[in-house]
């Protein structure tokens, strides 16, 4: 795969929604009604950290959700691309961007969502031919004003920003003229997921799939 095929297939699953729920999921018997939940309240695209030993087995089980897509975040060496693609991620999200690991993602035909946090870094991904990246993390590095201002110069790359991004300055992110689609926790809070509340979660995540923004 090539970062133009990546870019293009990362740019189509950033339309879908408005907020890619960014998971971390510590028990895995409940990453299935997790999915569902969140596919049922419009937001098709999951996106499940490596940051638990749960979260390969939980990729597996919201595979099988009919109208889902699901992806491996974190994804930092060669053989966190392995075991991602092996358990049925459809695109992994990295927070930065290593060619070690963008070499492994196009290798392994996965679509990568690499990170950014400069640009330079920014600069040196188009470079490569990604036009898709993520901003991480958001709000520590400048927030809306720093996205805005990379964007005016790097008009080519459109990002998902991440990190500190909440229901407080989504939309904020959402009608920049570069941002695509943000990454958030919120829409799928612990304790909801530690007791089961999926109704909750659903209404969360129906309200966060109305959010308003502008596409590029």
């Amino acid at each position: 795969m090539t970062p133009q095929d990546a870019s293009r297939e990362s740019d189509r699953l950033c339309r879908l929604a408005p907020v890619i729920p960014v998971l971390v999921i510590d028990d895995a018997s409940n990453a299935r009604a997790l999915a569902q939940a969140l596919v049922n309240g419009g937001l098709p695209v999951l996106e499940v950290t490596l940051r638990t030993p749960a979260a390969l087995d939980a990729i597996a089980e919201m595979a099988k959700v009919e109208g889902g897509v699901v992806g491996a975040g974190t994804l930092l060496t060669p053989e966190d691309v392995q075991r991602a693609k092996a358990a049925g991620a459809k695109f992994g999200v990295s927070p930065g961007a290593t060619d070690l690991l963008l070499d492994a993602c196009e290798a392994a035909d996965l679509p990568l969502l690499p990170g950014a946090a400069t640009a330079s870094e920014a600069m040196r991904l188009l470079e490569r031919g990604y036009t898709v990246q993520k901003f991480f993390p958001a709000e520590a590095n400048g927030g809306v004003p720093a996205l805005k201002s990379i964007g005016a110069p790097i008009p080519q790359v459109k990002f998902c920003p991440t990190g500190g991004v909440s229901p407080k300055n989504a939309e904020e992110y959402l009608a920049l003229s570069n941002t695509l689609c943000v990454g958030g926790s919120w829409v799928a809070p612990a304790d909801a997921v530690n007791s089961g509340d999926w109704q909750r979660i659903e209404d969360l995540a129906r309200a966060a799939s109305q959010l308003p923004r502008t596409l590029p």
